[in-house]
Formats: structure tokens, sequence, C-alpha cells
């Protein structure tokens, strides 16, 4: 003779293993949504100053680069004028790198928009900006534009500027180089 085992009345402990199964999945995936919530939060916070920091670097590589500019051997001063200086510029091979500036267009990156050197010390005797160019030369001029655009967005560094007298002397001014710097 063959007996059955009676199932158990509904409600009782399938139906509570069931309810404790249930609880455990809700539990798991609330707990997975916190970390994965909380994750999402931390990379929030980490990377809120990337953009600073990417900015900050760009405006620190552009200062780097006008000293690099005012040190290269197109402008430098070399050993032309007595001593081997640093941040001098020879204002007669700057002169010379404008008249040629379309070759040096990306010579100093594609970054740099353009590049101006402005006498600073002493002043001149006429008030405002007076453009140097082939024929009109320094003393009566204090603006080297290479580019013949404004500067916009200028990053900057002090130098010196100096020239050859007609007298043989030697002549050195105050200057500031700026270079307008495109922001990517």
């Amino acid at each position: 003779m063959v007996t059955f085992k009676s199932l158990p009345a509904k409600g009782n402990k399938n139906n509570r293993g069931q309810l404790k199964i249930q609880q455990m999945a809700f539990m798991l995936m609330a707990v997975t949504l916190f970390l994965v919530l909380a994750g999402m939060f931390m990379l929030v916070i980490k990377y809120s100053g990337l953009k600073d920091s990417a900015t900050l670097i760009g405006e620190q590589n552009a200062i780097s680069l006008v000293t690099r500019i005012a040190n290269s051997p197109d402008f430098a001063c070399g050993n032309v004028f007595g001593m081997n200086k640093i941040n001098c510029i020879d204002a007669d091979k700057a002169m010379i790198v404008k008249a040629h500036i379309d070759e040096y267009k990306d010579f100093w990156g594609s970054e740099v928009k353009n590049i101006e050197i402005r006498k600073i010390y002493p002043l001149m005797d006429v008030p405002g900006d007076v453009e140097c160019e082939g024929g009109h030369y320094f003393p009566d001029c204090n603006v080297i534009n290479m580019q013949g655009e404004p500067i916009e967005a200028e990053y900057s560094n002090f130098v010196s500027l100096c020239r050859k007298e007609t007298s043989g002397e030697n002549k050195c001014d105050l200057a500031k180089i700026m270079v307008s710097y495109e922001k990517k």
C-alpha cells in the first residue's frame, strides 16, 4: 500500500520561507543601489575640480611658454650685449621675426595667437602706443606686435629689451612680452 505525505497547510513554513527570500532580495537590491549612489557621489566630488585643475595647468603652460619664447634663440640677446642675460630680448631680432612672421606661424604651437613686446620704461615723450615698423624703429616706438592683432587673454613676463644704438652703444629698456594664448 502506498501512503502519501500530506502537504503543509497554506500560510505555514513555506510562505515564511518565501517571505524571507523576498526580504533578502529587496535588501540586496537596496544595498546595491546605495553602493552605486555612494560611488557616483564620490566620483562627482573627486572630479568636480577637474575642470579648474585643467584651466590652472593651461595657464601655467602659457606662462611657461612666455618665458620660453623670451629665451628662445629667435628673440634672446645671448652674449651680444656683453653678458649672457636671461629674459632679454634683442630688439633687432624681434623686428626680423616680425618681418618673417608667416614662417613662424606654427613654430610656437597652435595655441599662440599673437606675441606683443611693449616697452614700459623709459616712457616715450608721445603718449599712446606707437607701433614699430621696418622704417619706424626704436626709440620712436614702443610696441612690437608680431601679428598685428589685439592681445586678448594675455600671459606676460617682464624682460629686458636691448638694442644697439647708432653710436654703437648698448641700450636696454624694461619691456613686457605678452602672448595671446588660445584656451582649449
